[in-house]
């Protein structure tokens, strides 16, 4: 049974207090370099309130709310998330995310944006700490929340803030998404990115254009769902153009799939020529393709589609057959997914990388490879190892974007804390954990190393992909265990 929602309704779902502000993020677009409308919206928030606030030199908001009476002595406590989300629709959707409010669907519990990415990563944490700013009767130590820009796109927020801007000792971060654990350490990154202008030639007479798409796909996020051997849309759409070379003489004219490098991409297309004299027997070949994907994908993602249609676009020019090879035959053989399991921590991907766009048009490429390690020195040899096997091919490649880690702490007080609360509230110990995404903590830790850090949020699903979605109990239960840790460490 489903009900439709949409930003004005969520509010009526337990805690109102959390999931009103997150409808406001809803209403209020808010992809990678475009906060600015929502920063306005929540300074002008806090100004009604009272509540002192700042934007720093990175373009961060800071909310400042002093500790409850008598809690003045305790150690300032920061709560954070970041405010931009990764923006992704299904092929067909109507979607403009620089204008367009989130359409939900709240269904057996969860709420869901069935098209469209959700935004519960990370505005259901963005939600979290506002309702804790707004709060009435918790008991609370000085509270800065901490609110950064373009986490998705580059973590520029984290990465700009100025040693000493926080005054905090603590700091929770609200940017995980299974409920019941703790996180105490993520993953590193840096993005592998190639480039390339390939030779052109004028299309042979007689040939007909055709455009192949893959789609169908359930994509995710690249870290926390790389594990899972979901199909990489440009990966398979590679690996059937190299085939069908085989059979027949294809020019390549465009090819395109993907759209973040955080994304496992879900859509491909690639615009082609082919002899006249082939075209009866791509039918075949489209179904013999499929029905590989299908029986090989059966488990993770049986949705996949390939399909192919006769495009009218004017018959021009097309990158030469050595070209095409080049290209196919990097993207085709390019290290993909998971290369390395965790030894310390059980099921924990360690070292992954992920082929997450690529763009050809007119002769020029581009390809972005996202690539993420529990040890920055094992991202660092895994992108070399890109970067060297596209010199190999004759691409030009460069390592971009880096950014560390955050180093497990076993013995961190605020840990031991947030479990004795836990366990308390819940009757269970909480699972601890680390993530194989990248969470701000490493970076604050550069810039604020005196920090105590920990992370845990709710039940997500689906994270940068059309279809996220939340699970309300779970969020009602982060906001109940948020504001049993203030008022333990108000009294710590």
């Amino acid at each position: 049974m489903s009900e439709t929602s949409n930003s004005s309704n969520l509010s009526e779902l337990p805690p109102s207090l959390v999931w009103s502000h997150f409808a406001t993020l809803c209403a209020i677009p808010r992809p990678s370099y475009r906060e600015e409308a929502l920063k306005r919206h929540l300074a002008a928030w806090a100004d009604a309130r009272g509540i002192a606030h700042f934007e720093d030199t990175a373009g961060n908001l800071i909310l400042h709310k002093p500790a409850s009476p008598g809690c003045e002595s305790a150690p300032g406590v920061i709560l954070q998330g970041h405010l931009d989300m990764v923006c992704q629709a299904n092929a067909g959707t109507v979607h403009d995310f620089e204008r367009d409010a989130i359409q939900t669907v709240l269904r057996d519990g969860w709420v869901v944006a069935e098209n469209t990415t959700l935004g519960a990563d990370n505005g259901i944490g963005v939600a979290l700490a506002l309702a804790a700013l707004e709060a009435e009767g918790i008991a609370h130590p000085a509270l800065e929340v901490l609110l950064t820009i373009n986490e998705e796109s580059g973590m520029d927020g984290a990465r700009g803030l100025a040693p000493g801007t926080l005054q905090g000792k603590s700091l929770i971060n609200l940017d995980t998404e299974e409920w019941g654990h703790f996180y105490l350490g993520c993953a590193g990154g840096v993005d592998v990115e190639v480039r390339h202008i390939s030779e052109m030639e004028a299309l042979p007479p007689d040939y007909a254009v055709l455009r192949f798409d893959v789609s169908g796909l359930r994509g995710g996020h690249s870290g926390i769902d790389i594990h899972l051997g979901r199909g990489n849309a440009i990966k398979l759409l590679a690996e059937a153009l190299r085939d069908l070379a085989a059979h027949t003489d294809v020019r390549l004219i465009e090819m395109q799939g993907g759209s973040a490098r955080n994304a496992i991409p879900r859509e491909a297309f690639a615009i082609c020529a082919v002899p006249l004299a082939a075209v009866s027997g791509i039918d075949e070949w489209v179904e013999h393709r499929l029905t590989s994907w299908q029986h090989r994908f059966a488990d993770v993602d049986a949705g996949v589609t390939f399909r192919y249609e006769l495009d009218e676009m004017p018959v021009g020019q097309a990158v030469t057959v050595a070209e095409r090879d080049r290209l196919l035959g990097f993207l085709d053989n390019a290290v993909n997914g998971v290369s390395r399991i965790s030894d310390d921590f059980a099921g924990v991907t360690d070292t992954s990388s992920n082929l997450g766009v690529f763009k050809l048009a007119q002769g020029e490429s581009k390809v972005t490879f996202k690539v993420r390690s529990l040890l920055d020195a094992r991202a660092d040899v895994l992108a070399d190892k890109l970067v060297s096997f596209a010199s190999g091919y004759g691409l030009r490649a460069y390592k971009d974007g880096a950014y560390p880690g955050w180093t497990p702490d076993p013995d961190s007080a605020l840990l031991a804390l947030c479990q004795q609360v836990y366990a308390a509230q819940f009757g269970a110990p909480a699972s601890l954990q680390v993530i194989h995404a990248g969470l701000e903590c490493g970076l604050l830790a550069a810039s604020h190393p005196h920090l105590d850090m920990i992370s845990f949020g709710p039940d997500i699903r689906g994270a940068h992909a059309p279809g996220e979605r939340v699970e309300v109990e779970s969020v009602e239960r982060c906001w109940d265990l948020l504001q049993a840790v203030l008022q333990a460490l108000a009294r710590a």
